[in-house]
């Protein structure tokens, strides 16, 4: 498995986003714990999760306490990876709410740090800017978390290009990554990549995979993929994972999966060469 670079941290070059394996259609257990084993298999290192990952007020940080014990049972060794976890959003009665306060987000670090059974977080991000909390605030309190020994590197969620260049010049180093929505179907995101790589920071598209579907479906810019797979003989999804590492060092995708074999397909991806040509087709527009 090829790798990049999370702040200081070496990752693999394809991640796993884990929140389908808790939310609205989750699979059993073990299912679930068998996907996550599938990808540590695959040589995957990275695992994105979320207290807010679970379906309700009733099984508070369900993702987290899931990858635990994942990771516990795993014969092999787990060292090596990086698991990322988000704060800032809650979910009452099932909905998805905000909270970006400084105390509510320390109280959530505390809470994500037992389940996940850590004495510190690897990679700790705010999940989405609550519009009720200035953002200098909320940074400020990551800021803290981080000096604390609590979380070892800092990441943000859902910004805009503003809001990155504000968490670095406040975070500094300690700012290491940013996730943001980005895919065939959702390409708004392409400034705050190409803000990333002029940063040093590491872009981890979220929902990698939206608008890879059946290609009678599609517009242009999504049959691509669909035709540059039937050249290679490979599946559209791993298609579209092989262009998004091809546009820039910086991107490490995190694609959601509910089965083993779609997370191996996924994590073959990172050694899947494309051609100039086909990484130009690929990021046509219509």
């Amino acid at each position: 498995m090829p790798v990049r670079r999370i702040g200081r941290t070496e990752v693999s070059a394809i991640g796993l986003g884990a929140m389908p394996l808790s939310v609205q259609g989750r699979p059993d257990e073990r299912q679930a714990v068998a996907t996550l084993h599938a990808a540590l298999d695959a040589g995957i290192t990275l695992i994105d999760t979320a207290d807010a990952y679970h379906l309700d007020a009733g099984d508070p940080g369900h993702n987290e306490k899931l990858i635990a014990r994942a990771l516990a049972t795993y014969g092999g060794d787990t060292s090596g990876v990086l698991v990322a976890t988000k704060g800032g959003h809650t979910r009452p009665d099932g909905a998805w709410a905000l909270d970006g306060r400084p105390e509510y987000l320390r109280r959530a670090a505390d809470a994500s740090l037992r389940r996940l059974g850590v004495d510190a977080i690897g990679l700790y991000q705010y999940h989405r800017p609550d519009p009720a909390v200035p953002y200098e605030e909320t940074l400020g309190a990551l800021g803290e978390l981080y000096d604390a020994g609590k979380v070892r590197a800092v990441g943000v969620s859902n910004a805009d290009p503003e809001q990155i260049r504000l968490a670095h010049d406040m975070l500094g180093e300690r700012l290491v990554a940013v996730q943001n929505q980005f895919s065939p179907s959702y390409r708004g995101s392409l400034p705050e990549l190409e803000l990333c790589e002029r940063l040093g920071l590491a872009f981890l598209p979220w929902s990698p995979l939206g608008g890879i579907g059946g290609a009678g479906e599609l517009g242009s810019r999504h049959r691509a993929f669909h035709e540059v797979a039937g050249e290679l003989g490979v599946s559209p999804q791993r298609v579209c994972l092989a262009w998004m590492l091809a546009l820039s060092l910086c991107v490490v995708p995190i694609p959601g999966s509910r089965r083993a074999e779609n997370v191996r397909d996924c994590a073959l991806a990172a050694g899947l060469a494309l051609s100039e040509a086909q990484v130009a087709r690929l990021s046509a527009t219509d």
